[in-house]
């Protein structure tokens, strides 16, 4: 099938068409020339014969004037005839003295040539041509050609040329030229192929270079070392190409950034939905309740000061609830937008974390709860120190909500290189590891920080499910919604944690340990220990 292919590939080629061009082209003008030639051919060997007869006659009546230089007339032998007359042609000679019955010929004259000379003697007229301006005149025959004259010296003069001969140096130079046709057609095709194929090789290799474009690749170059059209083609489509590149990379940028755009507007508009579907969704039970706690306040209650007051403290805290969730709702979109820029500072995280407890001792002190805390030594740390209370704000709301009663939440602060954070997360295994942000690769980064502190509060209590474990950092994700409509979760609080340690570009995450889990966030730890 390749070979069929590649004749059929050359068949509809420049090489083969201009190689068919110039051989067609020649064939037709040698067949012009032969039938020409062959038609000329004849006439002009008979012209050439009429030529020649001419100066055997000429030299004939030259040698018959001349007495002094020629023996007795009519000793004259024929063979001395034959050898001192210009015969170019050789033609047969007789020359006749009619008036003595004298034949001086080149050749045997026999019984039949003699009366063959005597026909063609009676049938011509001797004395017209003797008393003409031209004395002899050209006789065509089937197998001869002649000429019949008479002399200066009176004597007739016949010259005969065979017309075999004739015919067989027209039948050569035909075939003469036939054969120098056919190699010089021979030489001339190989000569075409050649030039064609000098000349079309680097059309072909254009052609690869330009299959080579159409698919993209930009790489391939084509030759421009020539002088002639052939390489300033080359040179134009070197240029293309380049500027293809250009425009496809242009393209391709635009194209992606398109993506990107769209990929945004798709992710808001996501967000926009989930945002109002549960926003919808936590705002309901909390305007119902307030709905009817206001119609019972308006119907029944009117003339009960202590149920009024009941009534109303229930849609002070419903509403507070609601403002609450609103705000956190307006902060956690403020940080997943990047519109508010952080404020790095250099703080004492221990001191933060010892103030933000202090804040939430009566809540300790309602489920009995046994704190430990890290030691009083200054951990100096880089961030933004108002977003990370925030954060360990969150994780300790959390850690008492979901403690035993009477339950242990353990505080650490760790300095540790990346590589221990790794370690760590070895030890656990991968499927304690959690990504903050499902399909995000960037809980994978601990490796690569140098220097962190990290930060984890451990609370005894329930472990967290799988599907908790990959999606507690999900907003408004809660594994027991019930539990946590209880005390008043929005589930929002984790998210927010998850979006300030992303604009932060530190590690967070949870884990299950023994008895309870532990929730992590790192720091820039190139601040000193215990300055």
């Amino acid at each position: 099938m390749k070979s069929f292919r590649g004749a059929a590939q050359f068949r509809h080629s420049l090489r083969f068409k201009l190689v068919g061009l110039v051989g067609g082209i020649t064939v037709i003008a040698i067949v012009a020339a032969w039938i020409i030639s062959n038609n000329l051919t004849r006439s002009f060997y008979i012209l050439n014969a009429r030529s020649n007869l001419i100066t055997t006659y000429e030299s004939c009546n030259q040698l018959f004037l001349d007495a002094s230089g020629v023996p007795a007339r009519f000793e004259i032998a024929a063979g001395e005839i034959y050898e001192q007359v210009d015969n170019p042609s050789n033609a047969t000679i007789f020359i006749i003295d009619y008036s003595n019955t004298k034949v001086y010929s080149s050749v045997v004259v026999t019984d039949s040539i003699a009366v063959s000379l005597q026909n063609l003697i009676d049938l011509t007229n001797i004395r017209e041509l003797a008393e003409g301006g031209t004395k002899y005149k050209f006789l065509n025959h089937e197998d001869s050609f002649d000429l019949i004259g008479v002399l200066d010296n009176g004597d007739i003069i016949i010259l005969e040329r065979p017309l075999e001969q004739l015919n067989s140096s027209i039948l050569f130079s035909t075939r003469l030229f036939l054969i120098v046709a056919v190699v010089i057609l021979s030489f001339e095709a190989s000569l075409v192929l050649f030039i064609s194929g000098t000349l079309t090789r680097p059309i072909i290799q254009m052609s690869h270079v330009a299959r080579r474009m159409a698919r993209l690749d930009f790489d391939a170059k084509a030759p421009e070392d020539r002088k002639d059209e052939i390489g300033e083609l080359g040179h134009s489509m070197n240029e293309l190409s380049l500027k293809l590149e250009d425009t496809v990379s242009e393209l391709k940028s635009a194209n992606a950034s398109l993506s990107q755009d769209i990929e945004e507007k798709e992710r808001i508009e996501e967000m926009r939905s989930e945002f109002l579907s549960h926003v919808s969704h936590e705002l309901k039970t909390p305007l119902a309740l307030i709905q009817g706690y206001a119609e019972g306040l308006k119907d029944s209650v009117n003339d009960d000061p202590e149920s009024r007051e009941f009534y109303c403290d229930v849609i002070s805290d419903e509403a507070s609830k609601m403002n609450t969730l609103i705000m956190k709702l307006l902060n956690l979109n403020e940080l997943e937008f990047g519109n508010e820029p952080l404020k790095i500072v250099r703080f004492d995280v221990i001191e933060q974390i010892r103030g933000i407890v202090a804040a939430n001792k009566i809540l300790l002190e309602q489920k009995n709860v046994r704190l430990i805390q890290p030691e009083e030594t200054p951990v100096f740390v880089w961030a933004d120190a108002f977003k990370m209370s925030e954060v360990f704000t969150n994780y300790l709301s959390n850690a008492i909500h979901y403690v035993n009663e009477g339950g242990e939440i353990r505080i650490s602060v760790e300095h540790m290189t990346g590589a221990d954070a790794a370690k760590r997360a070895a030890e656990r295994g991968e499927a304690e590891a959690v990504p903050k942000d499902p399909g995000s690769d960037s809980g994978g980064s601990t490796a690569e920080l140098k220097n962190v502190v990290r930060v984890s509060v451990y609370n005894q209590g329930p472990k967290l499910g799988e599907e908790a474990l990959q999606k507690v950092f999900v907003k408004f994700y809660k594994e027991d919604a019930a539990r946590t409509r209880s005390y008043g979760g929005s589930g929002i609080g984790l998210s927010i944690v998850g979006a300030i340690q992303k604009s932060h570009g530190q590690d967070y995450g949870v884990y299950n340990v023994e008895d309870g889990v532990v929730f992590y966030y790192d720091l820039d730890g190139t601040g000193a220990i215990g300055d």
